[in-house]
């Protein structure tokens, strides 16, 4: 069934509560339907994911053959922004999910359109440029989302789980992971200090979903899913 369908959606605990931002709050248990985003829940709290994903191919320069990574920056700040003010005027249908919610402040950004971006620029999916540029893509969407949450935080203060977080403690995601940032293009040792300075909005900040109904909308392929099949039927 994982080979020929992609189901069940698998994941592992252990793992996803080394890595999760919130493991301050206690042990998390389950993840969501589409298993993008591990969130703290609790008997007086439903966790909630406010998500959005960013159009990938709109970026690429077919002329130059190039990305347009200052461009994917500036829109995915802009989009940390909204969905941070989408916590703030909500409808919340139960008063546990308010509270979580408020309280942590997660929100998730996700892509759609990865294959379609690799074709334009003529990457073949498994190729070393489409590695490097998928890399780089999530990179700059990490770093720009993490730097918009501290400018939040700077004007409105801090998430109000913040402390003991492994964000204010200096560790960011790919900390974690115990891997490094390759694409020399961010500064992230000068993030990381005005992090220390004035903390993170949000608890969590990425969070790539299926996208199976919004792909629709402008025509993308699914998520970072590699196409499948060239005719698709809903």
């Amino acid at each position: 069934s994982q080979m020929e369908t992609g189901t069940p959606y698998m994941l592992y605990k252990d793992h996803c509560n080394r890595k999760s931002n919130q493991q301050n709050l206690g042990t998390i248990h389950c993840s969501n339907l589409c298993t993008e985003i591990v969130e703290y829940t609790s008997p007086d709290e439903v966790a909630v994911c406010n998500l959005a994903s960013i159009a990938l191919p709109a970026f690429v320069r077919e002329e130059e053959r190039s990305y347009d990574f200052q461009r994917l920056y500036e829109v995915t700040k802009v989009a940390t922004r909204n969905l941070n003010k989408v916590i703030d005027s909500n409808f919340y249908p139960i008063p546990e999910a308010r509270v979580s919610n408020l309280r942590h402040r997660p929100i998730g950004l996700g892509v759609q359109g990865l294959a379609d971006a690799f074709m334009l620029l003529r990457y073949p999916f498994e190729s070393e440029e489409a590695k490097r540029l998928n890399r780089d893509i999530f990179e700059t969407m990490y770093f720009a989302a993490c730097e918009a949450s501290c400018e939040l935080s700077a004007r409105d203060g801090p998430y109000e789980t913040y402390a003991g977080s492994p964000a204010s403690e200096g560790r960011l995601q790919f900390d974690l992971w115990g891997v490094v940032p390759q694409s020399g293009r961010w500064d992230w040792v000068g993030l990381k200090q005005r992090i220390a300075e004035h903390g993170m909005r949000n608890s969590l900040l990425v969070a790539p979903m299926p996208t199976a109904s919004t792909a629709q909308i402008l025509g993308n392929n699914e998520s970072f899913e590699p196409y499948t099949q060239n005719l698709y039927v809903r």
